[in-house]
């Protein structure tokens, strides 16, 4: 039976800001995954909202690079070449580094502790919920860079981190969350300890692991229920 239709209770502007908000967590969350196809009606029809709001939505996310739109082929999750991985990833360590090194001149008690608090819930969901943990350890770079103030250097963050989770929903090979949970936390002891070339070291360790740990993958799943997965986003 098909569940009734969403319809949140906003303005269109909201609405298009809520149906971004979905689809995007669930590329993040790796719910969604590199090449499944994106059709308007289905995701009008999952979020309750018009093809012109979902159109909107898709070209926004294309322009953040988590889409590939083609003529007459419609939208898909993009599938990055393994070259365009080892660009984001260099592009992001360099980012990173230079988040670092201006939130080692500049952090306070207040943003440790908010730090801290985000690897706590890392911890908790690396337990009780896998795709929530995928997201949480994203969102910690992400915080990173809007603790250091610089909200353009935080916004290219945002979108260098979007685009990794597609890299290691390609390449990854299964590892433990363990690790990266670990390296956030070396990540701020540095920090604590005010010793900003230690930090950035570690960051640079924790991202070459991370880029280690992908390996190219042909085991993904061509028969994917789209519809059940955008009712778990669209609720």
């Amino acid at each position: 039976m098909t569940p009734p239709l969403r319809k949140p209770k906003s303005a269109p502007g909201s609405r298009s800001d809520f149906v971004y908000g979905g689809l995007r967590r669930a590329i993040i969350e790796q719910a969604l995954m590199p090449g499944d196809k994106l059709t308007e009606d289905v995701i009008g029809d999952r979020f309750g909202v018009s093809r012109t709001i979902v159109r909107t939505v898709l070209a926004r996310l294309y322009a953040e690079g988590l889409v590939d739109m083609q003529p007459n082929k419609g939208a898909t999750i993009a599938q990055p070449s393994l070259s365009e991985a080892q660009d984001v990833f260099e592009t992001r360590m360099c980012l990173e580094r230079q988040v670092i090194a201006r939130l080692a001149e500049k952090v306070t008690e207040d943003d440790m502790e908010s730090l801290q608090r985000h690897v706590e819930l890392e911890t908790k969901a690396n337990i009780h919920d896998g795709s929530a943990a995928i997201r949480l350890a994203g969102e910690f770079h992400i915080l990173l860079a809007s603790l250091s103030g610089n909200k353009v250097l935080a916004r290219y963050v945002d979108e260098v981190v979007s685009r990794s989770s597609l890299i290691l929903a390609l390449y990854s090979r299964p590892h433990s969350s363990d690790c990266s949970i670990n390296e956030h936390q070396q990540i701020i002891d540095a920090l604590r300890q005010g010793d900003g070339q230690a930090a950035i070291d570690a960051m640079d360790h924790h991202l070459k692991a991370v880029a280690d740990r992908a390996l190219l993958s042909s085991t993904s799943d061509k028969h994917r229920d789209i519809r059940s997965i955008l009712d778990r986003y669209a609720s």
